[in-house]
């Protein structure tokens, strides 16, 4: 008879796994903390190797739910379970996750993805596992805290995500340039994910970092999978794309979604430059005036050639010469457009209307998308040229960036030289 009852008791218990909304009570003994190995790193393989963890986020826009930024094989991976814990009694809830790869994928094997888990109706959680398996021990699951469920902390303004560094990354001049430029326009946080830079550029990381508008997360993607330079797998064909740039993007947004009202996303070698306003508070204040029920404005991307230098270069930045890297100052002519080929954009968006993004536009937002006009702002994008064999003379010569040169030499050349020893060392 109680061999019967053990029988049927577990049946009715693997009944309810296959079920989002039941719950499965553990018996353990009333804790303050759950259990569970507590995750450390960014990225949290489970050990399936098929799947990987990056950080869970409250989200209630629509229903009452984790959102579990993370990256999965698209084939390999079928089934995953939320283990959400309660933290006064250990009581476990388990719910089926709905596995959402990102259409942005580009043929890459390993993408984007989001978990949505169900969360308990009666109580919320703060932590939780992720498990390709309804049963298990907990002991042995990686333990997540859940972001967002309690917003604190200042709002700022402008937070602009940059994804991701890598190959020992080294363009010192251009990267201070456009912290400086970002500085004048309004920015009160830098977010970088960086696999890897050169020394030099750690230590001018950690000045940014001292002065409190940068913030790193460590983004060790290539200890885990294959990753390719290329944003399409035709290219480069490795497990995920761009040093997993698209997921970067997304946790980013989530990160900020209660710690500043937009979010800029674009490369180190972009600034997102004004042409009708002073500064990015002045344009949004305008545009979402303009356009209040929109939540992600998109900007044109224009191409300022770094191998063509202009002719009227006036200023006085002969202390640059010995800093690795380009000087944008001198890089104000760009590309006409191509015939039959759209400009990609690059966005600032309200982090709480967004959904899903990719790279170029957002993929799920609650939002409408507005398109600027390229008189309006533009993407300054000072790079190798995309018509390498196009003559000067049919390049544009656009000196907007030009209205800033007395602030930014002096604030270029002030931070230049309070990091001049760590050059000296490392030159």
């Amino acid at each position: 008879m109680v061999a019967v009852c053990i029988a049927t008791c577990a049946s009715i218990v693997t009944l309810s796994y296959l079920h989002r909304t039941k719950r499965f009570s553990m018996s353990l003994p009333a804790i303050k903390l759950c259990r569970g190995i507590p995750a450390r790193n960014t990225i949290t393989p489970l050990k399936d190797n098929r799947t990987f963890i990056i950080a869970p986020y409250f989200d209630n826009r629509k229903n009452k739910m984790t959102r579990v930024i993370s990256i999965v094989h698209h084939k390999d991976v079928k089934e995953l379970y939320c283990w959400f814990c309660h933290p006064s009694n250990g009581e476990i809830y388990i719910s089926k996750a709905q596995i959402d790869v990102h259409s942005d994928r580009f043929d890459f094997p390993y993408g984007a993805t989001d978990l949505e888990c169900l969360e308990p109706e009666d109580w919320e959680p703060h932590y939780m596992s992720i498990h390709w398996s309804p049963n298990g021990d907990i002991d042995q699951l990686p333990l997540f805290e859940i972001r967002n469920r309690d917003p604190a902390g200042s709002l700022v303004d402008f937070t602009v995500c940059i994804s991701t560094m890598f190959g020992e990354y080294n363009n010192i001049l251009q990267f201070v340039q456009s912290m400086e430029m970002y500085k004048i326009l309004g920015v009160d946080r830098v977010v970088i994910y960086k696999t890897s830079c050169s020394p030099l550029m750690e230590k001018v990381l950690d000045f940014y970092i001292a002065e409190g508008i940068v913030e790193i997360i460590p983004w060790p993607i290539d200890a885990y999978l294959k990753v390719s330079s290329s944003w399409h797998h035709s290219m480069d064909p490795k497990d995920i794309g761009y040093y997993g740039q698209i997921t970067a993007l997304n946790d980013c947004i989530y990160r900020n979604m209660y710690r500043s009202r937009y979010v800029l996303l674009n490369d180190m070698d972009e600034i997102i430059l004004p042409g009708k306003y002073a500064d990015w508070k002045t344009m949004m204040q305008n545009l979402q005036g303009q356009y209040p029920e929109a939540g992600v404005f998109l900007f044109e991307n224009h191409i300022f050639p770094k191998t063509v230098f202009t002719l009227t270069y006036r200023f006085n930045t002969s202390s640059w010469n010995a800093i690795p890297g380009v000087n944008i100052l001198q890089h104000v002519l760009r590309e006409p457009d191509r015939k039959h080929v759209v400009n990609p954009r690059k966005m600032i968006v309200d982090p709480k209307k967004v959904i899903q993004t990719s790279v170029h536009s957002v993929l799920q937002a609650y939002g409408v998308n507005i398109y600027i006009p390229m008189d309006v702002a533009l993407v300054y994008h000072c790079r190798t040229p995309l018509q390498e064999n196009l003559s000067r003379i049919h390049l544009i010569k656009d000196t907007t960036l030009w209205r800033y040169n007395m602030s930014l030499i002096g604030n270029v050349s002030k931070v230049l030289q309070l990091i001049s020893w760590n050059i000296v060392e490392y030159s």
